[in-house]
């Protein structure tokens, strides 16, 4: 083989490697468009969904989380074609059929997975919550903010978002306290004794009544007698609100109530006396100082 010959040879090769580079680049390409297209076509098809189901149902909750689903398979069959294009099936369900243990190990993955996303589904159609609702699950409590395929996001009432798997709220206890849109607040105070106490509950309940954000009717605020205590009748306030009420906060109108309930007490007379605690016998330094 003379040097011409060799030349033409590694020239050929080169051209054939460098076509192989160009045909590989081009799927490369195509299938990176494919991918992407599929992935704003699934954002779109969510909307979509959420949308149409919105109408349809006003569980939010579960329309959110079907749209989610869907969005899911729409991707899964995009990177599936994906894969097809560039040939590469066969060589991924070759390397999951040979590598034992790594098919051993997504398996153990994927379990966890396959079980938040079932919880997911129990979760959206048996419907123990709704978006919004006031929950508390594992000691965690705070307002459903959202049902993913995997897990729930919980927003406490400090401001933290906590994802909670789908799978450990099944599991667990889980207390509702707004399923009905209706929560009840309370709190204690005492009035002196020797004063007028049914005055003083009449007042209490009407001073609540005019507090923004407080229930009147059936469930109007009541006041009634705790128990004696050491200084003073202890009282037993309490009233109901209703949660899905945006314009008045839980927390702003608890304040509000304890504060009204106060004011209105102490430009009445009412006493409202603290702990009182007696002390018989001589305190501790008294000797001393009767010595010197």
């Amino acid at each position: 083989m003379n040097f011409s010959e060799s030349l033409d040879k590694l020239v050929s090769l080169v051209t054939g490697d460098l076509a192989d580079l160009r045909q590989l680049l081009v799927a490369l390409l195509i299938g990176t468009v494919i991918l992407v297209f599929f992935i704003y076509l699934s954002r779109w098809i969510k909307k979509i969904v959420r949308i149409r189901l919105a109408k349809r149902t006003e569980d939010s909750l579960l329309a959110d989380f079907i749209a989610a689903g869907i969005r899911f398979i729409v991707l899964i069959f995009g990177i599936t074609l994906v894969l097809r294009f560039l040939g590469l099936t066969g060589a991924v369900s070759g390397i999951l059929a040979g590598a034992g243990i790594t098919a051993f190990i997504i398996g153990f993955a994927l379990k966890d997975i396959g079980e938040n996303f079932l919880a997911g589904i129990l979760l959206a159609f048996k419907r123990p919550f709704k978006i919004g609702d006031l929950v508390e699950i594992q000691g965690i409590s705070g307002n459903v903010r959202a049902l993913n395929l995997r897990d729930t996001q919980i927003k406490t009432l400090d401001g933290k978002d906590v994802f909670l798997p789908n799978a450990s709220i099944i599991k667990s206890p889980l207390i509702n306290f707004t399923i009905d849109g209706y929560l009840s607040y309370g709190f204690k105070l005492g009035l002196g004794y020797g004063c007028d106490y049914g005055k003083a509950m009449a007042l209490i309940t009407e001073t609540l009544n005019r507090v923004p954000g407080v229930l009147s009717g059936q469930k109007g605020p009541l006041a009634l007698v705790s128990e004696m205590g050491d200084s003073s009748l202890l009282i037993r306030v309490s009233y109901w609100v209703n949660t899905y009420d945006r314009e008045h906060a839980d927390h702003l109108v608890r304040s509000a109530a304890v504060l009204a309930v106060l004011e209105a007490l102490e430009e009445a007379g009412y006493p409202l006396p603290g702990r009182i605690i007696e002390l018989k016998g001589a305190l501790p330094g008294d000797e001393n100082q009767s010595q010197t």
